[in-house]
């Protein structure tokens, strides 16, 4: 098949918001191309929901949507909820961190997340290994013993090195979409490369004479520059690209400064960036933080409510609170509907954007008043390249670690192992096909 060679004036229609995309190969009439790549999103959103405002009722493709997931009622064949599934520690922040690693903090220790074990085995075939968006920036405090500036991210590339979440949707454009091939490019990635190289070795010797304490300090800041010489070495030596859109990126125009006042037009911002870096392969891992896991946000643009959704989330059962926190929860899900359905018009090949990826959303708690960690209220949607059996409601076995749903997703992505981060019993075997 010959495709029609791209217009530079063609236009995304995102939130109110055009951006701008830099020249793209795809513009230029090319041959058919190799089948569509999976794409792994994972999406956090924090403080929890009213489990009874959350659960639905009936399993298998018999069920009914709860009222916080009415949202999601035209995609019902696109998605499953997940139910029964357990997490591990306790507050805010070792739930956040365990989230999409399912080991639970200890020592200010964690393990590789998920999306980082996906984007350490396919993100040299993209410009990016990962993408980590949000819209909330870190915290300072402690919280059961914990920093909460750990709370910031679900996304960790090693056991002591968090990956903060980009908040600003100019910064992440940049990052995403920026010209890697022309001699400026080159130019500037050359100099950065020599700076990281004296970096690096004056790093590396001053680890030899440090303590325990200050060399794992020490190897997240090494871990942070190698992120950075990675970039520098795709820009020097780009990928061959394995993959071309079926249908045309759209041309956006670049953000304007600073973060958007709008919370619903940041949040569906940051997920237009998403979604324009999956559908242009600039990488194919993807996580989101909705907000940051100890998220105090004040969500007063909603009607009805008139409190911060931390504090709501502490509810005691009082009916005013209840329907605030059930409000705001909903809010979220009209937020995932959105991305979801972005994804879903995006041809690819014989099915869409959407069917070749896996979408996790979730929270950490199932509850925020107590904390509970149990039952997750989790839902994964998207048909993972035909891995994937969507439209349903797993209820998994009392007791099931929630590291299950991880090793199941892993597995679909391509990850190899008996057990996931050495927690995990077993698969979602429902959800496989």
């Amino acid at each position: 098949m010959i495709r029609k060679p791209l217009s530079r004036r063609t236009l995304l229609r995102g939130l109110g918001a055009t951006l701008a995309l830099p020249y793209l190969e795809m513009m230029e009439a090319k041959g058919a191309s190799a089948s569509a790549p999976k794409r792994l999103c994972s999406i956090f959103q924090p403080n929890g929901v009213f489990p009874k405002a959350w659960d639905v009722t009936g399993v298998g493709t018999d069920f009914t949507l709860s009222p916080i997931l009415s949202p999601l009622e035209p995609l019902m064949g696109d998605f499953s909820v997940v139910s029964g599934l357990d997490n591990l520690g306790k507050g805010h922040v070792q739930l956040t961190g365990s989230f999409l690693t399912g080991r639970q903090i200890s020592l200010k220790k964690n393990a590789v997340s998920l999306d980082q074990q996906v984007a350490a085995l396919v993100g040299d075939r993209t410009p990016l290994r990962s993408v980590i968006l949000g819209t909330e920036p870190p915290r300072q405090g402690i919280a059961s013993g914990e920093p909460i500036a750990y709370a910031n991210t679900v996304s960790w590339s090693s056991e002591t090195t968090r990956v903060s979440p980009e908040i600003n949707p100019r910064v992440a454009f940049d990052r995403l979409f920026r010209d890697r091939t022309g001699p400026a490019a080159v130019s500037e990635a050359t100099r950065r490369k020599s700076v990281l190289d004296l970096v690096l070795d004056d790093a590396k010797g001053l680890r030899k004479r440090a303590g325990s304490i200050d060399r794992d300090k020490i190897d997240e800041y090494l871990d942070s520059v190698r992120e950075v010489e990675v970039r520098v070495e795709k820009t020097l030596n780009p990928p061959t690209p394995e993959w071309e859109p079926t249908m045309a990126p759209e041309m956006l125009e670049r953000p304007g400064p600073g973060l958007p006042r709008d919370r619903q037009m940041h949040l569906r911002l940051m997920m237009d960036l998403m979604v324009l870096s999956f559908w242009t392969d600039t990488t194919r891992v993807g996580t989101l933080m909705t907000a940051h896991g100890f998220s105090r946000q004040n969500f007063s643009f909603l009607d009805g409510v008139t409190s911060d959704h931390h504090g709501m989330s502490h509810h005691k059962n009082k009916e005013d609170s209840v329907q605030e926190y059930t409000r705001v929860s909903t809010w979220y899900i009209e937020q995932l509907a959105y991305l979801l359905e972005r994804m879903r018009s995006i041809e690819e090949g014989d099915g869409n954007l959407l069917d070749n990826s896996v979408v996790l959303y979730g929270s950490g708690m199932k509850d925020g008043n107590g904390h509970i960690k149990n039952d997750l209220p989790l839902l994964v949607a998207g048909g993972g390249g035909g891995k994937l059996r969507q439209g349903q409601h797993i209820r998994c076995e009392k007791g099931t670690p929630h590291s299950n749903l991880l090793h199941t997703i892993g597995g679909v992505m391509g990850l190899e192992s008996e057990t996931f981060n050495g927690v995990s019993t077993g698969v979602v075997d429902s959800l496989i096909v």
